[in-house]
């Protein structure tokens, strides 16, 4: 695993796991995953949150070999999500005069994972604001409900201004993946906290009044440099804009007639000078990596074939995907195909119509099994109300 410094008293004891994958058994992750951990070594030490069961041995061998002599005073808790928690209670058994630090929300999770002897004896309770002085160092608790668990919470290390971001700020990729940052955490953020918007905006306002050095995340790199840049992305995605003007052509084709209409599409759009067109097969390629150009994109345009009186059922599951990570502010295109009664469009709108803010680019085009002179003057047309 790659070294990681962050400094002399604040040591990174979290692991790669480049052998996952499906994290959360659904998001293909091609290139891993960091599990993070971090110990504070002070007067009293604490640990900043455990690991996944699949590192526990790793784990357990960087605590160790972190605390040298000593034994840790304190297990802060900021997320309960059992790859950050599992190890919770292998803790308490290898360290019972441990302090378990964490909000009401938490200690009610808590019991619900774990079994953990004489809890209310070692338990701390903390609230938005309350503090927990280490010696040299001090813990500001900050409360981050929904970003992505309603007991998710942040630390704010005051001394050398570090902050413990939970899940915020992470990405997919181990530690030593060579890729930059925007890709895999946008998306990670669509994929799993993208519904919870407003909650990141509100967290956005409380860390806008902090003095940030570095972001500790539970997954993905230590962010030290160029902070502002994660922050603003943070602020655009939590904010449902467009990060890229372009467009987004996502196809679902069950012979390949409609994925030729897409292309058709993509060749018409690029020859007229929009300079960011990507396309997507949904029967293929990552449903994931869709959402997340969903979102990047302001312009979209839905290509699906029509399926048993509704939708192709790739296409059916992304705009499901959408609707339930809050999809909205965007101007979207539907292309639509069927043999004798194409019924794809007319679902395709009703799905729409239940997410906020979406304006659609007219015609609808229609296929009837292929391509023909009439459809191809369609797409002509929404190429133009696309360009205006």
């Amino acid at each position: 695993m790659k070294d990681v410094f962050i400094s002399k008293d604040i040591l990174y004891i979290g692991a790669d796991d480049k052998d996952l994958d499906l994290f959360e058994s659904q998001y293909i992750v091609p290139n891993g995953m960091a599990y993070n951990s971090y110990l504070i070594k002070d007067e009293k030490i604490a640990i900043m949150d455990t690991i996944d069961e699949r590192k526990t041995d790793e784990w357990i061998n960087n605590l160790e070999k972190a605390l040298g002599d000593s034994k840790p005073d304190y297990l802060i808790v900021s997320h309960l999500e059992p790859d950050h928690a599992y190890n919770i209670e292998n803790i308490v058994k290898k360290y019972p005069e441990i302090k378990i630090v964490g909000n009401d929300k938490i200690f009610t999770f808590i019991s619900q994972f774990f079994e953990i002897p004489n809890l209310e004896q070692r338990k701390i309770v903390v609230k938005e604001g309350d503090t927990l002085n280490l010696g040299k160092h001090t813990l500001q608790f900050i409360m981050a409900p929904m970003v992505h668990w309603p007991e998710v919470m942040m630390e704010y290390e005051q001394t050398e201004k570090i902050l413990f971001s939970a899940d915020a700020f992470g990405k997919f990729g181990t530690l030593d993946t060579d890729e930059e940052w925007d890709c895999e955490a946008r998306r990670y953020y669509f994929n799993i906290v993208g519904k919870y918007g407003v909650q990141v905006q509100n967290l956005l306002k409380k860390v806008a009044t902090l003095d940030i050095k570095t972001i500790c995340p539970l997954h993905g790199p230590i962010l030290k440099e160029n902070l502002e840049h994660y922050i603003n992305k943070y602020n655009i995605w939590s904010a449902y804009k467009p990060e890229t003007e372009g467009v987004f052509i996502a196809c679902s084709s069950i012979y390949g007639h409609t994925l030729e209409a897409a292309k058709k599409l993509e060749k018409m759009l690029k020859e007229k000078g929009v300079k960011k067109v990507a396309l997507t097969d949904l029967t293929r390629e990552d449903m994931a990596e869709a959402v997340e150009d969903a979102f990047k994109y302001d312009k979209i345009i839905l290509a699906s074939s029509s399926y048993n009186a509704g939708i192709f059922p790739p296409m059916e599951t992304f705009l499901n995907h959408l609707k339930c990570k809050n999809y909205q502010n965007r101007k979207i295109g539907i292309i639509e195909n069927g043999t004798w009664a194409p019924s794809a469009g007319k679902c395709i709108k009703e799905t729409l119509s239940q997410m906020k803010n979406i304006e659609i680019i007219e015609p609808m085009v229609t296929i009837k099994s292929k391509l023909n002179i009439d459809s191809e003057k369609q797409l002509e047309k929404l190429v133009t109300n696309i360009l205006k």
